[in-house]
């Protein structure tokens, strides 16, 4: 039995930096025994098939050595199944078919965070900009966009996320790898 997974790449191909072909990206992952594999945009996205007994986190760990191997820098990834992605889109608290696909975005964490590491933020200070957990991800109201958010800067610090992978797709990124993963 197979399962159909998404890759997320973090941080390739942005300004000129870790530039990472999506057609070398995808003989890697055909390299590495995944079938059906398929990327979508430049930023690091890919759906693939792989034995359903394949655990996300040792996908991941694959590939993350393959691409320092392949391309000779390191790029954190995070691995989940489409039952993942469409469970996290059904489970958006915002009213998603309401908003533009900038307004709404998803940080997938590489594990579980609880709320306590997000106690430092005050949400009354960045409204009307809104942020809710979910399962090893977090949902972000940005009404005029991530790159004018004062709240996504203040959740990205380094601080606030150590020790997790975390990498973030707008709405209709993740509406598009929900649709991309279905079995």
């Amino acid at each position: 039995m197979t399962t159909t997974y998404a890759a997320l790449l973090r941080g390739i191909n942005v300004s000129g930096h870790k530039k990472v072909p999506m057609a070398q990206f995808r003989a890697l992952l055909t390299e590495l025994g995944h079938r059906d594999v398929r990327t979508y945009l430049q930023s690091g996205n890919a759906v693939f098939t792989a034995d359903a007994a394949d655990a996300e986190d040792s996908l991941a760990a694959d590939l993350e050595k393959a691409m320092e191997t392949h391309f000779g820098f390191t790029v954190d990834c995070l691995v989940r199944s489409g039952a993942y992605l469409k469970a996290v889109a059904d489970a958006c608290p915002f009213p998603a078919a309401e908003l533009e696909g900038r307004q709404l975005h998803v940080t997938y964490f590489s594990h579980r965070v609880g709320p306590e590491r997000f106690a430092p933020v005050d949400p009354a200070a960045y409204l009307p900009e809104e942020f809710r957990l979910g399962d090893r991800a977090l949902y972000l109201y940005a009404p005029d966009g991530l790159g004018r958010s004062k709240l996504a800067e203040t959740l990205a610090r380094p601080a606030l996320l150590k020790g997790v992978t975390a990498t973030t797709r707008n709405w209709n990124t993740v509406a598009k790898l929900v649709e991309m993963t279905r079995d």
